[in-house]
């Protein structure tokens, strides 16, 4: 099987989830963990979504639960900006942005499921919004022209991407000059033993596509971008039945209180000026 068929079956297993996230409630989503009824044991709540209904431009019917963080309170979002959210879902993250770029800016969602793109269109047009769209595109080659984005957000999605290299290299291409992103995501810190990251995938959702934290930012940086900064930091609670699984207690206890773990992270970078003169891109 060659890399390319990997990441196409890859790929195709994220819209088949997706695609079925989608036909599901909030509530469901939050009740299976990863949001496709993986089957979670006795554990009922969410691990690693962030409550947005504080937010203003929030809209209940487009918040699926699915996120790990809330982007767009540390994106600096501006009034006028043009925004455009990375696995845009069913528009939460896009109408908060909304709320901020106002009449005067634009948010432009891309998603690589169907009835993703189905339902935020819909909840958009319920809304009447004229100043956000939503686009069905592969994040790793989006259906944007270049320089078009003053501001990139996205919500625990390039975590799910095969190609991350090719993801950044692509958020960098729609980035305007100046420009930035603050991206929320899962990463790993340290190794965890196999088991213990299986089971935590079934618990969590997310974490198979996850790296190391030091990868992830180190890719960051190889697609040009400068200024990368953490944002905020939150360690992914793994409950104690999951851990003595795998762990005995003296090692549970190191494990809870050492690096090493599942975390998630915002992150946050810029797109260097264009160059001045001779030297000025060193």
């Amino acid at each position: 099987m060659t890399t390319t068929e990997t990441s196409e079956q890859l790929k195709q297993m994220v819209k088949e989830k997706y695609n079925q996230i989608a036909d599901q409630t909030k509530e469901q989503n939050e009740s299976s963990c990863c949001g496709a009824g993986c089957g979670c044991s006795t554990v009922d709540y969410v691990v690693m979504a962030d409550d947005y209904s504080k937010l203003n431009g929030y809209v209940a019917d487009a918040d699926l639960g699915l996120g790990c963080g809330l982007p767009t309170e540390f994106a600096l979002i501006k009034e006028g900006d043009t925004v455009v959210d990375l696995g845009s879902g069913a528009g939460n993250d896009a109408f908060v942005a909304r709320s901020i770029v106002g009449e005067k800016g634009k948010v432009i969602g891309v998603d690589f499921t169907e009835k993703m793109i189905d339902k935020a269109r819909a909840n958009a047009k319920q809304l009447n919004y004229t100043n956000v769209e939503f686009r069905q595109g592969d994040i790793e080659n989006m259906p944007l022209a270049g320089n078009v984005a003053d501001v990139v957000v996205s919500n625990c999605v390039l975590n799910l991407v095969p190609d991350k290299r090719k993801a950044f290299q692509e958020t960098f291409r729609v980035l305007k000059t100046g420009g930035h992103f603050s991206v929320s995501d899962i990463v790993l810190s340290g190794n965890l033993p196999e088991g213990l990251k299986q089971n935590a995938e079934m618990y969590a959702g997310c974490v198979s596509g996850a790296i190391q934290k030091d990868e992830y930012l180190s890719i960051i940086q190889q697609a040009g971008f400068k200024n990368i900064s953490i944002q905020k930091e939150k360690r992914i609670t793994l409950p104690d039945e999951i851990l003595k699984e795998h762990l005995t207690q003296d090692a549970m206890e190191e494990f809870k209180s050492g690096s090493t773990g599942i975390f998630s992270i915002t992150v946050y970078a810029e797109k260097p000026d264009a160059c001045c003169g001779p030297g000025c891109c060193n």
